[in-house]
């Protein structure tokens, strides 16, 4: 029998799915609490940008304003799907409590935002099937520094403004966030010198802008993220979260799918600032 709407539990519809899948994920990558998502219709996402912006001139009184014109431009990409499986026997199905798809569909979502996020501060590589990342980016702008305070995090901040944005977060490996957050104002003190988020449990903020960790992050590099949609995580409406047991059907056990398209889009490289740790 086909599976519809009328007949498929309540745990399948786009509002359960959006419990399962969606927010979990969204919660869960590093990316994203960086940068924020946009929920995207269609196949492809786009990205107005300015790429000249009109120029004023002073003006005698009663002579003609001479007239200039914005350069626009976009970028656009297609989308990349993340997709997981996992296979249980029909009796664990039946008989498990909690509900085996909650247990599963956490399992799933926090697989999709790990790899959602190894793809984003990563490179794509020779990979065709997967969205270009941070380390693909040749247009950021580049501060190299030892972690002996808090410099090279004031270079990038201000490398940003430099360029007209502002930094909204900085990530980090937790194993260069634990170091950042051990950084003492001198070495007969105990005073750091950087300070808890009082928003945020276990993150610390340099200057103003909070240091997330992320594992996906490689260690001795970190990356300043700027805000305002100059980085952008789109995720395509219509994540699918699905079951079967056709191709299971002489072992007895039930597949449970989970797949979620989403892309990455830079409109501002040079806003974003990837610090090299000497």
């Amino acid at each position: 029998m086909s599976m519809l709407t009328t007949n498929a539990k309540s745990s399948f519809l786009p509002d359960q799915i959006e419990a399962l899948v969606v927010k979990p994920v969204i919660a869960a990558s590093v990316a994203i609490q960086a940068v924020g998502s946009t929920a995207v219709d269609g196949n492809v996402v786009r990205v107005p940008i300015v790429d000249a912006f009109p120029t004023a001139s002073w003006t005698d009184e009663g002579a003609e304003i001479v007239a200039s014109d914005a350069s626009l431009g976009e970028v656009a990409s297609g989308f990349y799907k993340l997709a997981g499986l996992s296979i249980v026997s029909s009796e664990l199905a039946e008989d498990s409590n909690p509900d085996i798809l909650n247990i599963v569909g956490q399992g799933l979502s926090n697989d999709i935002a790990a790899s959602l996020d190894k793809a984003f501060f990563g490179s794509h590589g020779k990979t065709l099937n997967m969205p270009k990342g941070l380390k693909d980016l040749t247009g950021v702008n580049k501060v190299t520094g030892a972690l002996a305070n808090l410099d090279v995090f004031l270079e990038a901040i201000y490398g940003a403004q430099g360029v007209g944005a502002n930094l909204a977060t900085f990530v980090a490996n937790p194993a260069d966030a634990l170091k950042i957050a051990k950084l003492k104002e001198s070495t007969s003190s105990n005073r750091g010198l950087v300070q808890p988020d009082p928003t945020r449990p276990g993150v610390s903020q340099v200057s103003g802008v909070p240091v997330l960790p992320s594992p996906a992050v490689t260690e001795g590099e970190i990356w300043g993220l700027p805000g305002a949609g100059r980085v952008v995580v789109a995720i395509r409406k219509g994540t699918e979260l699905a079951t079967s047991s056709d191709a299971m059907f002489t072992s007895d056990r039930l597949a449970i799918r989970a797949t979620m398209r989403a892309a990455f889009l830079f409109p501002h490289e040079a806003a974003i600032q990837k610090i090299t740790l000497s």
